[in-house]
């Protein structure tokens, strides 16, 4: 599992993230690169074959183990965002961050921001994506085994609904749990341009889709973008992606 992890993290690279990076952002190649929540690295490892000086970040060290030994000539370190001691584990500041549906899993996402920010040089750029919070599939009920795994907003039932439903379709209780825990720690739209506009953020680009990018890597979908619409964006929109820079201000 853990290997197509990696090689389906290194078709999305390829397929969409580089092509995009080299639109809006033609000289990715010359800047240094972060990549928080790096999993097994198939992303490192394409951002580095491309030619960027890449530095992957994760928290969680089995996942870090694994992306060392697909390829131990990868720059991967296991740490937190969150935590300001994370500052002190990397070298410098770097000209593009990239974060793919990781922020809506960090409960202090302000302090994941300051890191962000102290990190980021001053003209560098943060590419973020998340599953906007109310939207069908942001519970991750999609790893479930059974018909509740391809049910949309799942997780918008009440905890011990939730729950109860699980036992009856006999669904592995640990992805109830993740569902609930997703719910609850969940990022909407709103809240994400809030914390945006407190850290000095500004969009360069961004897009809100019907179908993701990603969903083309993993199931052969083809992207669909929607209207920034109030209201309709957080509860129909799957994905919300983002190209910030640091405010002039």
């Amino acid at each position: 599992m853990a290997k197509e992890h990696f090689l389906e993290q290194q078709k999305h690279a390829r397929d969409y993230l580089v092509p995009y990076f080299e639109a809006a952002a033609p000289d990715f190649t010359s800047r240094r690169v972060l990549e928080v929540g790096c999993a097994e690295g198939g992303c490192v490892d394409v951002l580095r074959t491309a030619g960027c000086t890449v530095t992957g970040l994760e928290l969680k060290a089995e996942r870090a183990a694994l992306a060392i030994r697909t390829n131990p000539a990868l720059d991967i370190r296991t740490g937190d965002i969150a935590e300001p001691c994370v500052l002190r584990e990397m070298d410098g500041r770097f000209g593009l961050i990239i974060m793919r549906d990781v922020i809506e899993h960090i409960p202090d996402r302000e302090a994941a921001f300051r890191s962000l920010s102290r990190l980021l040089s001053a003209k560098g750029l943060l590419y973020i994506t998340f599953p906007p919070r109310f939207s069908p599939f942001a519970g991750h009920q999609q790893h479930g085994r059974t018909l509740l795994g391809r049910t949309p907003y799942l997780h918008l039932i009440p905890a011990g609904g939730l729950r109860t439903l699980g036992k009856w379709f006999g669904e592995d209780p640990a992805v109830i749990s993740a569902v609930i825990e997703n719910y609850r720690i969940g990022l909407s739209i709103g809240a994400f341009e809030r914390l945006m506009k407190r850290f000095g953020f500004v969009p360069v680009r961004k897009e809100l889709f019907l179908i993701r990018p990603a969903f083309q890597t993993r199931y052969g979908f083809r992207p669909r973008r929607m209207g920034d619409i109030p209201v309709l964006r957080e509860i129909l929109s799957m994905g919300c992606e983002c190209l910030l820079r640091k405010s002039c201000d």
